[in-house]
């Protein structure tokens, strides 16, 4: 049984593998396809040529990286090299909550050296020769630090307290884990950008003038009220831009790119806000919480029907039920679920994207939401003539083709 388990995680890994190549295979034999009649002009020939190679590059790179990683963990599976590393643990500790954080330490440490000149590459080769990066090596590095810090403060002391759950409770630490994670998605949900965030940018309130204006009558307009708009130096990495709301309630905020506001006018980033504000109206951020918490309290009762099962972690080479080799085992073995839930949730997620546009349409402008969409395209370099299938797949927003022809229609 245990073979048949190890051969089917193998083969998990080999067909996930493929379909992404497959994936990758369709978009990039679109290159070169005519331009919709509804975006033509959205690129002008040099631009074109420019998105059309940043494309080729990103997906050769993908190639690359992702074959180097699915080499590393089949090696590392028919070495048995997860039994290897909790023998070490154990070899350090008999305590079970120190051992999940040594097994994982280890893992994680030898993914981020693995990965990092990867990393380095996208950054300060291949977004570097398109005009994109900002990150300087200082920066870089600080980031990475900070990243370590926070994974092993708020990574480890999740994981601390799950394993902590299950060799206390056992069958009921499901439902433990579950409000507790659950718990801790909300708190970040309400307070990510005053705690997170101020440790990598720097965020400052806009200042009264024209924009703020636009923003603050708008928000009146459709009784949302927001009590600070915030700028986002998002330049210090990335010439690419963004917008987003965070928080729930009276804990909500308008969170502005410094790039936004540079690339738009005002009343295309009104236009813009228009949009995330239509997904507050129409209750998409509170939908996607409870779908989220639901999703995380079935995930927590597989996996507890899983850890207590030896054969999964002695599929991975150890000689009896070890809880941080299940969650290995479980990690893999769930991952076509996983490819389905997220399936579905980018369904329902362009499904939102199209009704938080019609709100910007029927509220604001639509031909306003719609120039922005293009010219953030062009300034991300966005591939136009996207494959069908690779929408369906990876897509959580229609792509801009069939955004544009959506509001035409509204309009």
């Amino acid at each position: 049984m245990e073979t048949t388990i190890f051969y089917i995680i193998i083969g998990i890994l080999v067909l996930n593998y493929a379909l992404e190549r497959l994936l990758d295979h369709l978009n990039i034999s679109c290159m070169g396809q005519p331009i919709p009649k509804a975006l033509e002009g959205v690129y002008d020939p040099e631009k074109y040529n420019k998105q059309q190679l940043y494309q080729k590059t990103n997906t050769q790179f993908e190639l690359i990286s992702s074959t180097f990683s699915l080499m590393v963990v089949l090696v590392f599976l028919f070495i048995t090299g997860f039994a290897r590393v909790h023998v070490f643990a154990a070899g350090i500790t008999g305590n079970p909550i120190m051992q999940s954080l040594i097994f994982f330490g280890i893992l994680m440490l030898a993914q981020d050296i693995m990965g990092t000149p990867f990393q380095i590459y996208k950054t300060f080769v291949i977004e570097e020769k398109f005009g994109f990066n900002k990150v300087t090596w200082k920066l870089f590095i600080g980031d990475k630090i900070k990243g370590w810090l926070l994974t092993t403060l708020l990574g480890g002391g999740i994981l601390a307290l799950i394993t902590w759950f299950y060799h206390r409770t056992t069958d009921m630490f499901w439902i433990y884990a579950w409000l507790m994670v659950g718990g801790v998605s909300l708190f970040f949900t309400m307070f990510y950008s005053n705690l997170i965030v101020p440790l990598f940018n720097k965020q400052t309130k806009l200042e009264h003038g024209e924009l703020k204006t636009a923003i603050e009558e708008f928000a009146v307009k459709v009784n949302f009220p927001v009590k600070d708009i915030y700028i986002l130096d998002g330049s210090k990495r990335s010439t690419k831009a963004n917008a987003y709301f965070t928080g729930l309630g009276s804990k909500k905020r308008i969170v502005l790119f410094d790039t936004l506001i540079k690339d738009l006018t005002t009343e295309e980033v009104v236009a813009v806000l228009a949009h995330e504000i239509g997904h507050y109206k129409k209750k998409h951020t509170l939908q996607g919480i409870v779908i989220s918490i639901v999703q995380m309290g079935v995930l927590f009762y597989l996996l507890s029907l899983f850890l207590g099962q030896g054969v999964f972690s002695r599929a991975l080479g150890a000689d009896r039920a070890v809880f941080h080799m299940g969650l290995v085992a479980f990690a893999m073995l769930y991952s076509p679920v996983s490819l389905a839930t997220e399936l579905i949730m980018n369904v329902w997620s362009r499904k939102n994207e199209y009704q938080a546009d019609d709100f910007a349409v029927q509220h604001f402008n639509g031909s306003a939401l719609g120039n922005a969409l293009k010219k953030l395209s062009i300034n991300n370099l966005s591939n136009l003539t996207p494959h069908p299938a690779y929408v369906f797949f990876y897509y959580s927003h229609p792509s801009l083709h069939q955004r544009i022809v959506a509001m035409n229609n509204k309009g």
